[in-house]
């Protein structure tokens, strides 16, 4: 039984119905390339203008002269190599304290399934219906003065690392997964004499490389695009973040050079994308059906 479509293959095999179907294909598709890659370019365009022509009214699509050495002055005014690489610091920090305690968290309430292990998952699932403004205060102050230890983490790594770490939506992704793991394996490696720790690093992890690569993209992701959070927290400027950095420049330089950075800022999370997109949808939709 063919499956029912909007258009019945009847009227796609005459001239005028194929002639229809490939105008509004191609009107969607033009519209969604303009909605989302246009302002890219114009971002991008708009850091090659003079100061001139990027105040320019009406704006000019295409520049009427290239200026690659905005992107050069910009890098070295706002010192966005110091800026990179306190980001990368932070985002690959986040990214192995996830790998550690989100996975260790998403395997115990998958295969070891301690008491109350359900309510403990209804309750991190329940706190992604809370809005990330609300929990800005709380946890300022926690970190302001951390409880046991009654430390200040302002301004130090700990302060964006920790609140990574209570990630329901990745832990919820890993445990997904790791119920579509056969508990036949598990007890092989059981029979065999392997610990819980020792079947989680020999046989599950090898087995989870597409959703681990999931979860490390949504980690350093995560904090790169972050703004709020380490704008309250890292107010030394040599230990700010890339975004945070750029917000706290943006007055001493010209719009265009600004528009530069901010071009070079948004590339390597596209460039991630653009390289990882296959491995985001294969370790979404792994483990979604077993069998």
């Amino acid at each position: 039984m063919a499956d029912r479509t909007l258009i019945s293959p009847a009227q796609l095999g005459r001239t005028r119905g194929k002639a229809v179907y490939w105008a509004v294909l191609a009107v969607v598709v033009i519209g969604f390339t303009v909605v989302f890659l246009g302002p890219l370019y114009w971002m991008v365009v708009n850091g090659l203008k003079t100061t001139q022509e990027f105040t320019q009214v009406p704006p000019t699509l295409v520049p009427d002269s290239l200026h690659p050495e905005n992107y050069s002055a910009a890098w070295k005014v706002m010192d966005l190599a110091k800026l990179l690489f306190n980001t990368l610091y932070y985002a690959f920090g986040a990214l192995a304290f996830q790998l550690v305690f989100d996975v260790a968290a998403a395997y115990s309430l998958s295969k070891l399934r301690p008491v109350f292990g359900k309510a403990v998952l209804g309750m991190m699932l329940a706190t992604l219906m809370i809005p990330a403004t609300v929990l800005v205060v709380p946890q300022y102050l926690t970190v302001l003065d951390m409880p046991l230890i009654q430390r200040n983490l302002l301004n130090t790594p700990w302060v964006i690392w920790l609140p990574s770490v209570t990630n329901a939506f990745n832990i919820f992704l890993l445990k997904r997964f790791f119920d579509s793991i056969p508990h036949e394996i598990l007890d092989a490696a059981a029979i065999d004499g392997a610990s819980a720790l020792r079947t989680l690093r020999s046989v599950v992890l090898p087995m989870s490389r597409p959703i681990l690569g999931v979860v490390s993209i949504f980690a350093v992701v995560g904090v790169w695009k972050d703004f709020r959070w380490p704008m309250l927290t890292l107010p030394d400027p040599a230990l700010q973040t890339l975004n945070v950095g750029i917000y706290s420049l943006a007055r001493g330089v010209p719009e265009n050079h600004l528009v530069a950075a901010l071009a070079m800022a948004s590339a390597p999370t596209l460039i991630i994308f653009l390289i990882f997109q296959r491995n985001i949808m294969s370790g979404l939709t792994a483990g979604s059906l077993k069998g």
